[in-house]
């Protein structure tokens, strides 16, 4: 059972770890964004193992509905999360399209 104290306990330690964490992540440059997701989709593989842990707990049909969701959107939030991070760093590489110089017209060789 919850008391009041807990709650109160809980409430601040979810508040320190919002400020804290707005507090590094507003520090962090533009340029380092795309590491710092690549790097947010390990927290969610965490939440994975987090899910298929609470559904080898799972006793009832529904608990194991519900862990199956959990890790079967877990595992699809970590492969979207590599997809963009993928897709922000090929941004940053350089185009090919113009590595070799075109040849002039009535050049001499």
């Amino acid at each position: 059972m919850i008391t009041a104290m807990t709650f109160v306990i809980a409430l601040y330690i979810f508040m320190l770890a919002a400020f804290t964490g707005y507090e590094v992540i507003s520090r962090v440059p533009s340029i380092l964004h795309t590491p710092l997701m690549s790097g947010s989709n390990f927290v969610h593989g965490i939440v994975v193992v987090g899910a298929l842990g609470a559904l080898f707990n799972a006793s009832s049909v529904l608990e194991q509905v519900v862990g199956f969701l959990g890790v079967m959107l877990g595992a699809g939030n970590v492969v979207g999360g590599y997809v963009v991070t993928d897709r922000m760093l090929a941004m940053f590489k350089p185009s090919t399209k113009s590595a070799t110089p075109a040849p002039t017209q009535g050049a001499k060789s």
